[in-house]
């Protein structure tokens, strides 16, 4: 209980009493289910979802529902993996989208179509956003529910702006313009040392993620079996060209690594005008911005397209059928439109189902905080997040030559061509 307590807060406490106790409740569960869930995404989030296992405890006196937290997203994937082909697999687990492949060629996961039993519930799978489910779907089953699910937002500094005379109110939408207000952003002193720059773009930590935007949506890094990719295409190479022109051309950005977790901080203390990174940091720029900010679409959105990212509900192999059941059941109701809108308000990402967004909460937080509704509305132009066999792989593939190009030991050419080989040669065995 003290783990728990550490890790989910007052709140889960306090709603595990109304059952009449902790210790009681735990103790009248019939049905076990055990669920892995990255801890990455920490604060607000471990205690708003800590509130909601034990309201849905508290609403199911027959289930006990045990949330194991298991690392970030790459250390929950092993975890899971492991725990599985030692016999002891959990019931459900929240893992990277990305991972379907992964867990299909493990064998591990089921394919949630099996599991639905009416036309209910068949709605209720049909009812969330087609962008996020690309992530969740191959031949032709679905096997994951979108979760704490994302896209790349823009976030810029609206007091830099009019510092720069420009309309805080009118963020660049396109490449072009991302060039031209990066210079009037870029100020630097006297000797002319950089004191803000234009723009950060991470680099150390999800390259392919930004680099996809930069490539835009019409052209997917893989291909919708997971076996092929597309590294070496022309528009792929000049994407990453001109994410190195921006330092190096340019000089609107910094050079070389650019660490993703540190890119919030840069944005608050004023090193970099605009960043872009994952709508789940909305609520921890709008808790900790120390001035007015805005948030829009990735530039050129409109013609070129974004992807989406995060993660999805999973239900593994080797259960019985009522926990197969209660693992639905709890999935289910975690994704319902109030809950939906809880999970939301506490972390930012984005509620994967539009009949969240009707429920007054998320009517009231989205007109409080038009931000809140950004990432939602780019959704229309969003595609799946880059998604292949051995995953992560092949993703340190293109990921290591991204920063090769960016630190200059590689030409971007010679950097995709090189990532292309790799993941050939490791994927044509799936074709």
């Amino acid at each position: 209980m003290n783990e728990f307590k550490r890790v989910f807060g007052a709140a889960a406490i306090a709603a595990l009493a109304v059952m009449g106790g902790a210790k009681g409740a735990w103790a009248q569960a019939e049905v076990e289910i055990q669920f892995y869930f990255p801890v990455a995404v920490g604060g607000k989030a471990a205690e708003s979802l800590g509130g909601l296992v034990a309201e849905y405890a508290a609403q199911r006196p027959g289930v006990k529902v045990d949330a194991v937290y298991a690392g970030s997203y790459v250390d929950a994937m092993v975890k899971a993996i492991t725990a599985s082909r030692g016999g002891n697999a959990p019931q459900l687990a929240v893992l990277g989208a990305v991972n379907l492949f992964m867990l299909l060629e493990e064998d591990l996961i089921m394919p949630i179509d099996d599991l639905i039993t009416s036309d209910a519930e068949r709605e209720w799978l049909d009812g969330f956003y087609p962008a996020f489910m690309a992530n969740s779907q191959a031949g032709g089953k679905t096997y994951g529910i979108p979760f704490q699910r994302s896209t790349l937002v823009m976030f810029w500094n609206k007091e830099a702006f009019k510092e720069a005379g420009l309309d805080p109110d009118r963020p660049p939408t396109t490449l072009a313009e991302l060039v031209e207000f990066g210079k009037k952003l870029t100020k630097r002193d006297a000797a002319g040392k950089v004191t803000q720059w234009g723009m950060r773009i991470p680099s150390s930590g999800y390259q392919y993620w930004e680099l996809q935007w930069l490539i835009g949506g019409k052209l997917p890094l893989n291909n919708a079996d997971g076996n092929k990719t597309n590294f070496d295409d022309p528009r792929v190479i000049e994407a990453l060209q001109y994410w190195l022109d921006l330092s190096q051309k340019h000089e609107v950005m910094a050079s070389g690594l650019l660490d993703w977790g540190a890119t919030p901080k840069a944005f608050f203390e004023g090193e970099s005008a605009i960043i872009f990174t994952s709508t789940g940091n909305l609520t921890n720029v709008r808790d900790n911005a120390p001035f007015d900010f805005g948030v829009g679409f990735m530039p050129g959105v409109k013609d070129l397209g974004v992807s989406t990212g995060g993660a999805n509900f999973y239900i593994f192999k080797g259960s019985t059928d009522e926990q197969n059941a209660a693992a639905l059941d709890f999935v289910k109701w975690v994704s319902a439109p109030e809950q939906a809108a809880t999970w939301t308000l506490a972390t930012g990402y984005v509620a994967p189902r539009p009949d969240a967004w009707e429920t007054p909460t998320l009517k009231a937080y989205a007109a409080d905080f038009p931000p809140a509704g950004v990432s939602r509305d780019q959704l229309e132009f969003a595609v799946g997040e880059f998604m292949v066999y051995e995953q992560y792989t092949v993703q340190s593939f293109i990921d290591d030559n991204i920063e090769a190009a960016l630190t200059g030991q590689k030409t971007p050419e010679e950097a995709m061509q090189d990532a292309q080989r790799k993941a050939d040669r490791l994927l044509k065995k799936y074709r």
